[in-house]
């Protein structure tokens, strides 16, 4: 059985479903179906949730009512016998009274949660009706239903895994199973949702606990280029990925994938393919535990990154000088992206400036702190271990006419990375692809 993950624009619209739909009946084989919610669906239930905390009712139902007007105009292009489309119709207008009744009572975050995960709830249903119009034996398995997080909330791969193999043993032989992607339930059984990765890490962790063949990733793009094609011309998808180094490219700038969302799939060995809505035949991005060596796959950028630098005469000898900076950090949940450290001085990218102002203040306390605004980390992906004579050599031949403020290398098999000005990052991706790939 494959696993087959469709995102927000892939079902944005009645044609878009339908093609979904041809997509995932293709085969005729067993597959379980992830979908989000619809594009764009998520950030209007958000707004509402935003309205209900200020208990601003009237905003809150005029954006009910907008989203509600668009969903119905959707249902006569999608369904074309009358049955269905009342089907679907009070269906809709049960969901809408629900999000309305949120006006009346006490908001909380606990309700929040329910609001957000309606959008995936409403694409699913729409979904199957249409495949059950069709004809198709498909089955709708509710993701609450399996889907769970930990005390920590983390997956409770356990759970997860008995309740889903119990629900596919009661529901044999249909050819579509669809669940929705990114809700759950917590430890205590309230609604909630995934977070990192969204419907991408749904589709992972019931991809590694069934386990299936192969877990398919569909985006309007095909696969991981080599470069960003934003900035780039004539990048390349690239055929395929080690797992670290797909999490390295997430991780830096490649937002086709969440860095996290394929760990389930890497430990549980299941290979995961990305592949494009509008190209199906495309042969798009194997991500798999193979490793070819002696090659570098691709590069990525990361924008509004800020440098911390604290130096100081102390730090000579010094132990527990590191633990005491990085206890900042920690404190005010700000994770560390590179570091680089010298005798008398240690350097460090944040890209989150939330609490740039109190972790600056207490770094003061163990030395002098500059910090430099505007920055961009590059990093090159590929077999970059340090046996590979001449790699690196090539990596900074490239820019030897860009400015660059840190590198990282040594701490990854599979990265090597450059901190420089956010006004370079044009000249240096492109130098890097003539000088890589061209």
């Amino acid at each position: 059985m494959k696993v087959m993950k469709f995102g927000g624009t892939s079902v944005g619209s009645p044609e878009r479903m339908k093609h979904v739909c041809d997509l995932i009946t293709a085969s005729g084989e067993p597959t379980m179906v992830v979908l989000s919610a619809m594009s764009g669906t998520t950030n209007q239930l958000v707004e509402i949730t935003d309205y209900l905390y200020k208990k601003n009712t009237d905003g809150a139902n005029e954006v009910t009512n907008s989203l509600e007007k668009k969903y119905l105009a959707h249902v006569d292009e999608l369904y074309s016998t009358p049955e269905y489309k009342q089907r679907t119709c009070d269906f809709l207008q049960a969901e809408f009274d629900y999000l309305r009744s949120f006006t009346k009572d006490i908001f909380t975050s606990f309700e929040e949660k329910s609001v957000v995960a309606q959008g995936e709830i409403m694409s699913t249903n729409m979904v199957q009706n249409y495949l059950e119009e069709r004809g198709v034996k498909s089955i709708l398995l509710s993701a609450l239903d399996f889907m769970r997080t930990d005390k920590n909330g983390e997956p409770d791969l356990p759970y997860i895994k008995e309740k889903l193999h119990d629900i596919m043993e009661e529901n044999k032989g249909y050819q579509i199973y669809l669940t929705q992607g990114f809700i759950c339930r917590n430890a205590y059984g309230e609604v909630d949702n995934l977070l990192r990765g969204g419907s991408d890490y749904t589709a992972s962790l019931v991809g590694s606990v069934l386990p299936a063949e192969e877990i398919q990733i569909w985006t309007d793009i095909d696969g991981m280029h080599n470069n960003d094609p934003r900035i780039v011309e004539h990048t390349e998808a690239v055929h395929q990925l080690n797992f670290e180094e797909a999490a390295e490219l997430a991780y830096f700038g490649a937002k086709i994938l969440h860095p996290t969302c394929v760990q389930p799939a890497k430990f549980a060995g299941v290979p995961v393919r990305l592949k494009n809505t509008l190209d199906p035949d495309a042969e798009g991005t194997i991500i798999d535990n193979v490793i070819i060596r002696g090659k570098i796959k691709a590069v990525a950028a990361k924008d509004n990154i800020t440098a911390i630098k604290i130096k100081s005469s102390r730090m000579l000898l010094a132990t527990g000088f590191l633990r005491k900076v990085f206890e900042i950090f920690e404190s005010y949940q700000t994770p560390i992206d590179m570091i680089t450290t010298s005798e008398v001085g240690v350097s460090m990218s944040i890209d989150n400036n939330t609490r740039l102002n109190e972790i600056v203040d207490e770094l003061k306390k163990y030395g002098t702190v500059a910090v430099d605004t505007d920055m961009c980390i590059v990093c090159v992906v590929g077999d970059l271990a340090w046996s590979n004579v001449g790699f690196e050599t090539s990596v900074l031949d490239a820019l030897r006419d860009i400015p660059i403020r840190m590198i990282s290398y040594g701490g990854s098999n599979y990265n090597i990375s450059f901190l420089i000005r956010e006004a370079d990052k044009k000249r240096a991706l492109q130098a890097l692809s003539r000088q890589l790939f061209e």
